[in-house]
């Protein structure tokens, strides 16, 4: 090859003119590793931010459910301790009628007068308490039923199938649709053979 067709080398100051020529922010850019740091520590930074954002609204649903439940408590705690309030309170005037009723029954001097009235103030209590949901199932006739009934005694009976309600010495009560206090009755049962000596075949 002839000397003529080499390619000469740039001089030095040609690599110093070209140099020269960027710009200042051309000159300390990052490289993309640099640029790579930067976005990951921008991103941990936002990250940091969003969890102590969710931190904080955490720690205040907390409070707010704290707050919640305490004001629930008390509210259920007052409801169950007033729940009887009324009642109790339409009883009271069915108290008086008593008190009054005992006061004139001293003397008795008009018996049936006093049984009037004392069974008048017996028809208002049920009213009340009627008012109030509760009110007494019929039980005598009735096949008897552990549901309702309490039986406590069983007598011989042939007018009548066996295990069937004859006598109530309690009424049972409801509430609503719930049994609050089971009627205390007697029970028939199967008659003895008179025929069969102790009831022995």
């Amino acid at each position: 090859m002839d000397e003529q067709e080499r390619p000469e080398s740039l001089p030095d100051e040609s690599l110093e003119e070209s140099a020269s020529d960027l710009s200042p922010e051309e000159v300390s850019a990052p490289g993309p590793e640099g640029q790579a740091e930067e976005s990951t520590s921008a991103q941990l930074e936002e990250t940091q931010k969003l969890v102590e954002t969710l931190r904080d609204q955490l720690l205040r649903k907390a409070a707010e459910f704290e707050n919640y439940k305490r004001r629930t408590e008390q509210e259920f705690a007052a409801l169950i301790k007033n729940a009887n309030e009324n009642l109790l309170l339409a009883l009271l005037p069915v108290v008086d009628d008593f008190g009054r009723s005992l006061r004139s029954g001293k003397d008795l001097q008009n018996p049936e007068a006093f049984y009037t009235g004392v069974e008048m103030i017996n028809t208002k209590f049920l009213k009340i308490l009627e008012k109030h949901g509760i009110v007494p199932f019929v039980s005598v006739g009735k096949p008897f039923d552990v549901d309702y009934h309490d039986a406590l005694l069983q007598v011989p009976n042939a007018e009548v199938p066996p295990h069937t309600v004859v006598q109530e010495i309690e009424p049972g009560f409801m509430l609503h649709d719930k049994v609050l206090r089971h009627a205390k009755v007697i029970v028939s049962s199967v008659p003895a053979d008179p025929e069969v000596p102790n009831g022995k075949a």
